[in-house]
């Protein structure tokens, strides 16, 4: 649970921060765009990063086995 707070916060700061310069009342299309964009990004180098971690969990404890 605290690993997908800490993406969303993530995606929150980096996505929002470059996607919405100026913030208003509502979104431009432009800036959903860039939003959804941004954030399929970041789940998608996430998952990568997730799978890539448990694999190596997973060897290292082939090793110490």
């Amino acid at each position: 649970m605290n690993n997908a707070r800490l993406l969303i916060e993530k995606i929150n700061e980096n996505c929002f921060d470059a996607c919405v310069p100026a913030p208003g009342s509502s979104l431009s299309s432009q800036e959903s765009t860039c939003l959804s964009s941004c954030m399929d990004k970041y789940i998608q180098l996430w998952n990568i990063t997730s799978k890539t971690y448990i694999a190596r969990l997973g060897q290292d404890s082939k090793r110490m086995g």
